[in-house]
């Protein structure tokens, strides 16, 4: 009779929903496409989940992707993320990937008319911004961007350096 009641005490004390919630929301970030910051002015951001094979996991939990020329593209009303090259899975056998095929984006209705629309404005389009993985499911964000001129892309790095002599200061 003491086991039991020290078996519902400690069941009290130690909440498993807490300790599972925690592991559920860890994200986990595979890759960044720097460029898209540098080369885009971001409008606004999507969480998508990804459609993959088995080897496509397996790659990007070792880190064998890139994003540097991805893009997003819309084919029957579905949305692909185009161009991101996932490396070939060495462990697997014939059962194999091709590293740049179009995978597809898990997204609402709503969500992907949005991009539709966006897409549909000159000088707007749609890249992936990273790929992470959230509660075991691998997730890209996506963002739909407008396209830097040289003078922009040389005021964001003028402010940049400016903030960061502003820490600079204050840190001294």
């Amino acid at each position: 009779m003491n086991s039991v009641t020290k078996a519902q005490s400690k069941s009290k004390t130690q909440s498993p929903s807490k300790s599972s919630s925690r592991s559920k929301d860890a994200l986990k970030q595979i890759a960044e496409n720097r460029k898209a910051r540098h080369d885009y002015m971001v409008e606004e951001t999507f969480e998508a989940g990804l459609v993959l094979q088995g080897s496509e996991v397996k790659s990007m939990r070792a880190g064998d992707v890139n994003l540097k020329d991805a893009f997003v593209t819309i084919r029957n009303g579905e949305a692909f993320l185009s161009n991101a090259h996932v490396s070939v899975y060495r462990s697997s056998s014939y059962n194999n990937h091709e590293p740049e095929r179009g995978r597809k984006l898990l997204l609402n209705r709503n969500e992907l008319e949005r991009i539709i629309k966006a897409i549909e404005v000159k000088g707007l389009t749609c890249v992936p911004l990273k790929l992470y993985f959230k509660g075991g499911w691998a997730k890209a964000e996506i963002a739909i961007v407008r396209g830097k001129k040289a003078a922009d892309k040389r005021d964001t790095e003028r402010s940049r350096d400016a903030q960061r002599e502003l820490e600079q200061a204050r840190r001294k």
